[in-house]
């Protein structure tokens, strides 16, 4: 079964509950997911899952500095990445907060790892938002994004 890695950074568990949405949705789709703490991956742990979904609070319009060390981190596997799904999530104290440049950060460097990203044309496009604490329309979208990631890495295996 391919397995897909949730993984966040969150200080005040807002991150960490869309993290568990989007997982649900990857489930109900009927891959696995591992929910992890950045802090608690190696980049060497990205070249085990066919799936990689990552959820950042927004510090400045951008990604927290522990998602962005992971993500420099992982240049020594250059290439290595390449044609593994990716995804990614955001939340933010504010509407204006800046969670969509904070997603595009994310995806930008899977972008450049070669991984493929996929749009979604409802709701979230770039990927599942949140204001403050989740609420049940951003629980949906990261349900519905964890459920789509699942179904593209079905269909390109």
């Amino acid at each position: 079964m391919s397995k897909v890695l949730v993984l966040y950074y969150t200080q005040s568990g807002n991150t960490k509950k869309m993290a568990e949405s989007v997982a649900e949705g990857i489930q109900k789709a009927g891959l696995e997911a591992v929910i992890k703490d950045v802090l608690d991956v190696k980049a060497e742990e990205l070249l085990k899952y066919e799936g990689i979904v990552i959820g950042s609070p927004t510090y400045y319009g951008s990604m927290s500095a522990q998602i962005k060390q992971l993500l420099d981190d992982s240049v020594k596997f250059h290439g290595k990445l390449d044609g593994k799904v990716g995804a990614a999530f955001a939340s933010s104290a504010n509407i204006g907060g800046g969670n969509e440049t904070t997603i595009l950060d994310i995806l930008n460097a899977m972008l450049i790892h070669g991984m493929i990203i996929q749009g979604d044309w409802q709701g979230d496009h770039y990927g599942a938002v949140a204001i403050e604490a989740p609420d049940a329309r951003s629980s949906r979208q990261c349900i519905r994004m964890g459920d789509r990631l699942a179904k593209l890495i079905k269909k390109l295996q």
